[in-house]
């Protein structure tokens, strides 16, 4: 596959061509097969996600001045995504009124990132204030200096998440990248992998979701669900961090999350990686567990190719391949464009929908953009810096 020709003349394409708002600012990401918007809330995650995406594309990928574009229309708009209390809505409607907040703080992390790379793109100062403002506010969750809303009460369920954490370091990578406060990101980030590497996510057998908050393994449905996807997606953010800083526990750490997470997410029947699993084969609780989802096969092939560049085994080129040949095969749609995004376990197509508040130009478009990278230089570095 010629990755950095399919991101400029199919991914990204299709998304500027049918998502940009062009009367509110914004993006859609409610599309369907062909790219017919059928739905007009917005996904406030996709502003800061596609405002990272087009960013991105811009300053590592191509200079094309649609991207910057649809960059600029988009960040024009994250101010209409904020509430009084500094937060985001989780959606909006077209021209940025709330219609949903949630006690998660993602859409403050993707608004980071999202300026951080405009910021990189523009130099604007403005633009790297809102950044830092968007970061401030979701860190300030992550820490509790905020309180948001516990999940479950905590008196009686008491779990700690590996998603945030893994979120929170990457955004703090991105953050890293613009050169300013490096100091204060790289603090951050190593408080981030530390707490993945040695707080109990990682056991034997796989990586957990959840974790007693004293760093143990609870026997309940919580307790024992795997994640494949975020599992493979945490090991390159962790392998990444290990190849910028010079950390060798962290690579060899992610080499082994691979290996334990591939037998566990890997449908050896019909190819791909499903949903969830429970780590003693319980049966899982998600009624989704064995569907195939676009995002953890982006993040699976990331993390393998990192890992055979990086570690040198020909197991992951061989997993990396066979992946790379199923993905092409069942979640490409060569006549539309773009990607399905949901597959039945058999691998036939859920829904035809090319977006929704989930689903938008982030994963796929990171995906491809890595590659690229990885096709010229053959590493990662040249991506994250």
């Amino acid at each position: 596959m010629n990755f950095k020709k399919e991101l400029i003349g199919d991914i990204l394409k299709f998304w500027l061509k049918n998502a940009i708002d062009q009367e509110n600012g914004g993006i859609y990401t409610c599309l369907d097969k062909n790219g017919r918007i059928y739905g007009t809330e917005k996904s406030v995650w996709f502003q800061g996600r596609a405002l990272w995406a087009f960013s991105k594309a811009y300053n590592i990928i191509d200079k094309n001045p649609e991207y910057l574009r649809a960059a600029k229309k988009i960040y024009e708009f994250l101010p209409r995504c904020e509430d009084t209390d500094g937060r985001m809505f989780f959606t909006v409607t077209a021209d940025g009124r709330e219609l949903q907040k949630r006690r998660y703080y993602f859409s403050e992390t993707f608004a980071a990132i999202g300026c951080a790379e405009l910021y990189k793109a523009t130099g604007d100062v403005g633009v790297l204030a809102s950044a830092e403002k968007y970061f401030n506010v979701a860190y300030e969750c992550f820490i509790g200096v905020r309180k948001n809303t516990p999940k479950f009460n905590p008196e009686n369920h008491r779990f700690k998440a590996l998603s945030p954490v893994m979120i929170m370091l990457s955004t703090a990578q991105v953050m890293r990248s613009t050169g300013k406060a490096s100091d204060k990101y790289d603090a951050i980030a190593k408080e981030c992998l530390d707490e993945i590497l040695h707080s109990g996510y990682i056991t034997e057998r796989g990586v957990l979701e959840n974790i007693s908050c004293k760093g143990e393994f609870v026997d309940s449905p919580t307790g024992r669900i795997v994640n494949p996807g975020h599992s493979l997606e945490a090991a390159w953010f962790i392998m990444s961090e290990g190849i910028m800083t010079g950390n060798e526990e962290a690579i060899d750490a992610a080499g082994k999350i691979i290996d334990i997470t591939l037998p566990l997410g890997l449908d050896k029947v019909h190819g791909g990686i499903i949903a969830f699993c429970d780590i003693n084969g319980e049966p899982p609780v998600q009624l989704e567990w064995d569907m195939k989802l676009w995002w953890p096969q982006c993040e699976a092939l990331i993390a393998l190719r990192l890992a055979y560049l990086t570690l040198g085994d020909e197991k992951y080129k061989t997993a990396y391949e066979d992946l790379l040949a199923y993905t092409e095969k069942h979640f490409c749609d060569k006549e539309n464009g773009e990607w399905y995004g949901y597959l039945h376990y058999d691998n036939t197509v859920s829904t035809t929908l090319k977006g929704n508040i989930f689903k938008g130009p982030f994963h796929i478009p990171r995906f491809y953009m890595i590659m690229s990278v990885m096709d010229e230089t053959q590493g990662i570095a040249e991506f994250m810096k």
